[in-house]
């Protein structure tokens, strides 16, 4: 296999199509909402491509014993009533700065290729601490597009996020403007211990109002509830292990 590799599964016509990037990162929030997007929108998408890269981790999905190497897939979805999208997907992300950058030109090669000038990468912003209240934030190729991001939420933060965007995400950015694309980061906060439904479906509902598709959110919702128990038994733990770290008077009476 060469280093890089581009498999054509499939040809369609698509209109004026968005590319949305979803690959794992902080709390999986990119990934979780490329996911759920291929989920609810399943009967209008079409696998398109694979891209495989000696830049992805030596190793095979299994499924049912049957095993399959690592590669990023984009799938073509013809939106009614709203922009055509191509979805891309993986496990992984490159290894390596070099690997990055070989995989981040191949996907906006794949974009241009089915007509796409536009995109939006998906990710999380971390906090640090567990959130109830979901923001947002975002970052452009271009100051021209701030606007009408803001009106649909998203929040742009002086500074933020700190150190820049590492990744795919924000070279889709950086090389995508200079390759003329329209270019957009929607990042939603999350605590970044966890993987964050909950940050994923807010990413999703500011991506709903500026392409207009409809999304059903009863499966992200089951996800979410199942990690508020995870996080409900952390907490649990947590509160009993400072219970015991708490002096008796019988610690205070010694004295060594």
């Amino acid at each position: 296999m060469d280093e890089l590799e581009i498999d054509a599964v499939a040809e369609v016509e698509l209109d004026d199509p968005v590319l949305v990037e979803g690959l794992p990162g902080v709390g999986h929030v990119g990934s979780l909402a490329a996911e759920h997007l291929l989920e609810e929108l399943e009967g209008e998408s079409t696998l398109v491509r694979r891209i495989y890269s000696h830049e992805f981790p030596p190793k095979v999905s299994i499924e049912d014993g049957v095993a399959d190497l690592t590669c990023a897939e984009i799938h073509a979805i013809s939106v009614p009533d709203g922009r055509d999208l191509l979805v891309l997907t993986g496990d992984h992300q490159a290894q390596t700065n070099e690997g990055h950058y070989v995989l981040a030109s191949a996907f906006l090669d794949v974009a241009e290729e089915f007509g796409a000038s536009e995109l939006y990468a998906l990710g999380g912003v971390p906090t640090g601490e567990l959130i109830d209240e979901y923001a947002v934030v975002g970052a452009v190729s271009d100051e021209s597009l701030v606007e009408s991001l803001e009106d649909a939420g998203v929040e742009f933060r002086e500074d933020e996020p700190a150190g820049g965007i590492v990744g795919v995400s924000g070279l889709l950015l950086g090389l995508g403007e200079r390759r003329g694309f329209e270019a957009a980061c929607l990042m939603g906060e999350t605590s970044g211990y966890l993987v964050d439904p909950k940050s994923a479906r807010a990413v999703l509902e500011v991506l709903e109002e500026l392409l207009g598709f409809e999304l059903d959110y009863e499966s992200l919702d089951e996800r979410a509830d199942e990690m508020e128990d995870v996080i409900g038994k952390i907490q649990e733990m947590e509160q009993q292990q400072q219970q015991m770290d708490v002096p008796t008077d019988d610690d205070l009476r010694y004295i060594g």
